[in-house]
């Protein structure tokens, strides 16, 4: 029940991310913002991409590598490419196994550190809840591009679930207690798309 709320939150994420792509310009997805040098959305979107990849080529197996990541620029140039691997990964997180299974995960930069065994035990739902907190934290660099080329991004785009229900609660006390944030509150906008273009 556990894993499979957290394949569903993922999933969400990729379908905004889905939305996202379509919702932009090719030149809008290739290139920085003169104030956002070196951040591109088709960056983002790749480490996103690939960080999902690994989760779903090493868990089978039992062993994730974040660092395996084969940083396919295709993903960067070309977003009809990124929008065939969301859709791909969206099909395999979709049809994951469910699996109490142990897994272990190379630690980031293990060899860098000097680490003699770089493998960390973890499992599948805390690895889905790694994967959401990244996608989040990649969703708000991206929400900072989309503004720095001048488009209307979703309010709630890279904000955290707990912040957005934190917000919420605030707001439903009254002006008494604080800022208020009208905008959306639903913890998953999903459908709803990102930018208006």
């Amino acid at each position: 029940m556990r894993q499979t709320i957290l394949i569903e939150m993922n999933l969400v994420w990729l379908r905004q991310a889905l939305a996202a792509v379509e919702s932009v310009t090719n030149l809008q997805y290739t290139t920085e913002p003169c104030q956002m040098v070196p951040h591109k959305v088709s960056s983002q979107i790749r480490h996103i991409l690939e960080f999902y990849e690994c989760f779903l080529d090493g868990a089978p197996a039992g062993r994730i590598n974040y660092d395996a990541r084969r940083r396919d620029m295709t993903i960067e140039t070309n977003r009809g490419v990124a929008l065939a691997r969301i859709s791909s990964i969206i099909k395999r997180l979709s049809g994951f196994p469910v699996s109490e299974a142990p897994l272990m995960v190379h630690a980031e930069d293990a060899e860098g550190l000097g680490l003699e065994d770089p493998y960390l035990p973890s499992s599948t739902a805390r690895e889905l809840m790694t994967l959401s907190g990244h996608t989040i934290h990649h969703f708000a660099i991206i929400a900072l591009t989309l503004r720095a080329h001048g488009l209307t991004t979703h309010p709630d785009l890279g904000v955290a679930p707990s912040t957005l229900r934190y917000r919420a609660e605030k707001s439903a006390k009254g002006p008494e207690a604080g800022p208020q944030y009208a905008r959306n509150t639903k913890v998953f906008a999903d459908g709803a798309p990102f930018c208006a273009c």
